[in-house]
């Protein structure tokens, strides 16, 4: 019989923490009765990861190992098609989410009805910069979004099967699950947990992953408001630059009816140049309207012939 709860676990070079975490997550989950697996995803770790899960390999404790690092959404995709239970626990490798929580998290689920439980860090042991910017990050997602949530990226996530199988993870999405699962209609919330600082290692992230997060909270950003409106998006875009590039046109035509010579003038090649472009932008809406609507038709066609048969 497949295990009620789930627990997966992406790893790159956490050998030490691993060793530790995953004997005290199982003696938690005995503890509370909680019928469970542990999947631990080493992510092309070089540091003797595969040694360790081969000793805590287990009944209840599996391993899948990637050949490179690939990230971890990548990891976390690769995860959630090998779990087996109808919860899924995410958790981080390095220590700092704290086993006993589990529980606390399932029960709030439950307790609510609710699809996914995020483990809000009430007090996060981190240097001061990457809780800085974790503010910063938390704050402008809330905003742009529209998803209520003050720790969108805890690496503590209680979920049902069905949100885990629905959110598609690539790049850095693995740090808007909550909006993406909002976006496909699923109810959410946060629950304050225990947060300690890591166990053993260094931290795996740089200072990129702050830019990369800003241009996947665009790519999200996208993907929950204008894709079935495209043209909101570009048309809005065009109409604006096009409304810039005719005022400078306007400027010109008055400049050369006043007959002032206008053909070596930076701002006419400007205008000119801002009309193009949003013609370009608008007539970009439209076959993106196009391609949604043509879309949209195949899938009613398809529904009606299922219905048929």
């Amino acid at each position: 019989m497949p295990p009620h709860l789930s627990v997966l676990l992406p790893a790159y070079n956490e050998a030490e923490n691993l060793a530790e975490l995953v004997p005290e997550i199982a003696k938690v989950l005995e503890s509370a009765g909680i019928d469970h697996e542990v999947v631990v995803v080493d992510d092309g770790s070089t540091d003797g990861t595969r040694r360790v899960m081969g000793g805590l390999r287990s009944p209840t404790v599996r391993s899948i190992r990637l050949r490179r690092n690939s990230g971890k959404s990548a990891a976390l995709a690769v995860g959630v098609e090998q779990v087996r239970g109808e919860i899924v626990v995410l958790m981080d490798a390095d220590g700092q989410d704290d086993p006993e929580e589990i529980p606390r998290l399932l029960a709030h689920l439950e307790a609510e009805g609710l699809d996914l439980v995020t483990g809000r860090r009430s007090v996060r042991n981190d240097r001061f910069v990457k809780r800085t910017t974790s503010k910063l990050y938390n704050g402008a997602t809330a905003r742009v979004t529209g998803v209520p949530g003050r720790d969108f990226n805890s690496g503590l996530k209680v979920m049902r099967r069905e949100l885990a199988e629905s959110v598609e993870l690539y790049g850095e999405l693995h740090r808007y699950i909550p909006v993406l699962a909002v976006w496909n209609g699923f109810r959410v919330d946060e629950l304050d947990v225990e947060h300690h600082e890591r166990r053993h290692g260094r931290s795996k992230f740089g200072r990129a992953r702050f830019w990369r997060g800003f241009l996947d909270l665009v790519t999200v950003k996208f993907l929950t408001t204008y894709t079935a409106r495209p043209f909101h998006l570009f048309g809005g875009i065009g109409f604006l630059i096009g409304l810039v590039g005719s005022g400078l046109l306007a400027w010109m035509a008055v400049e050369r009816i006043a007959g002032r010579s206008i053909g070596t003038r930076p701002a006419l090649q400007a205008g000119v140049l801002l009309v193009v472009v949003a013609v370009q932008m608008v007539s970009l809406g439209l076959l993106g309207e196009l391609m949604v609507n043509l879309r949209r038709r195949r899938t009613l066609e398809a529904s009606a012939e299922g219905d048929l048969a």
